[in-house]
């Protein structure tokens, strides 16, 4: 599995925003940050300077993928699995030892969070596909920081975390995942 030591948020407080501070991640939509992950995971693992990425649809628009390939062989595969279907699948595939993807960005809700239940619907409760467009518009307007050059979050890794790579950034930072043999509770989730 691969991971990637930075911080998935701005550690911006809101009460110090002026006009112009508000900034977005590398990418085109408000989703995650697979995006930013990508570009500098091929750039520090295997010095490619990823300009534009490529997402293919699999199986539905909401469950893409994204790889990188050097000398013929794939050496990064992440994807983005949005909506509680594609989540599930994905479960399933990784019980089954069959998703073999080094990344995977997860999003409840389909289509990813511009069009999450918590949006602006029409009169008949279908998203307002206008409104969406609007909304992705807006977002794509905003200046990109990377998450790196935040002034806050080189203060976090300086002041708190001893460091990026150290032991503490690591051991907060850092996650990994063990597969857990079948329980025998009747609470377990069946998925």
């Amino acid at each position: 599995i691969f991971e990637v030591d930075l911080p998935f948020c701005c550690f911006q407080r809101f009460d110090d925003l002026k006009e112009g501070d508000v900034v977005r991640h590398d990418g085109k939509r408000s989703d995650g940050y697979l995006e930013h992950i990508f570009k500098h995971a091929a750039k520090e693992l295997f010095g490619v300077d990823v300009k534009e990425i490529t997402y293919k649809a699999l199986k539905n628009k909401d469950f893409q993928e994204v790889t990188l390939e050097k000398d013929g062989e794939t050496v990064l595969r992440f994807a983005a699995a949005y909506g509680f279907r594609n989540i599930q699948n994905m479960v399933l595939k990784l019980k089954k030892g069959k998703f073999l993807y080094h990344f995977v960005e997860v999003l409840a809700c389909p289509g990813g969070c511009l069009n999450g239940k918590g949006q602006a619907q029409t009169e008949d409760g279908k998203a307002d596909r206008a409104l969406l467009a609007q909304m992705e518009e807006a977002y794509a307007a905003l200046p990109v920081r990377l998450p790196e050059t935040n002034l806050s979050v080189q203060r976090l890794y300086r002041d708190w975390l001893e460091g990026p790579g150290s032991r503490r950034a690591q051991d907060t930072l850092h996650t990994s995942y063990t597969a857990l043999s079948p329980g025998s509770s009747s609470l377990d989730i069946k998925w």
